[in-house]
């Protein structure tokens, strides 16, 4: 399920309010952006069938600066045809290791360090295969861009699920279980493959 054009308008409606509440001086352009922000978030909880205070708690940095993207970073390790998926706790489904990236560390040791947390693997990044844009996933009030990383194995093969994951396992490519599709997609699987297999090398943005 893809973002709707309602969605993706109410997110910028959003995001402008934010940064005009962050910079400026007016108080009459204050109260302005105050009644954008407060009607965007009204769509929002509207489009998504939530209170509004749940939409307004998801947006931790608003009115704190410029609005931007959050990134999300996620792993792909294949290894004898099969590729590492984890079960997450919060819906049941399964998904590539990841996550939001902290502030302080870079892509690539924000991935390092999700596959640990959440698979209890120590892997190194091999290379970026892919940036999508949240609008191709599960309908979400936040904005953020996905990076994806093909990864290799550092150390001992021990499987073990973290504080998020309750489950982690290989999975050939024809045979996924049911994904966490805000988290992961078909499409996020199948490209780990055909870099992994050298079939592609160029990385997919879109």
């Amino acid at each position: 399920m893809s973002e709707t054009p309602w969605l993706a308008k109410a997110k910028r409606l959003q995001a402008i309010a934010s940064t005009g509440l962050s910079f400026c001086k007016d108080e009459f352009d204050r109260e302005r952006y105050e009644e954008i922000a407060a009607i965007a978030n009204a769509m929002l909880a509207d489009l998504a069938d939530v209170p509004v205070e749940r939409i307004r708690d998801l947006v931790s940095d608003f009115a704190k600066g410029y609005a931007t993207p959050k990134i999300d970073v996620r792993a792909a390790l294949v290894e004898n045809s099969k590729i590492l998926l984890v079960r997450e706790k919060s819906d049941g489904l399964w998904t590539l290791p990841g996550g939001f990236a902290d502030v302080g560390l870079s892509a690539s040791e924000n991935v390092v360090k999700e596959v640990q947390e959440e698979a209890g693997i120590a892997v190194s990044v091999h290379q970026l295969y892919s940036v999508r844009h949240k609008s191709s996933y599960e309908p979400d009030a936040r904005d953020f861009y996905k990076m994806f990383f093909l990864c290799r194995r550092t150390g001992a093969l021990t499987l073990t699920s973290g504080l998020e994951t309750s489950e982690v396992s290989f999975f050939d490519r024809d045979r996924l279980p049911p994904l966490s599709r805000s988290r992961s997609i078909e499409r996020d699987v199948e490209l780990a493959f055909e870099f992994n297999d050298g079939r592609q090398t160029i990385a997919v943005i879109d």
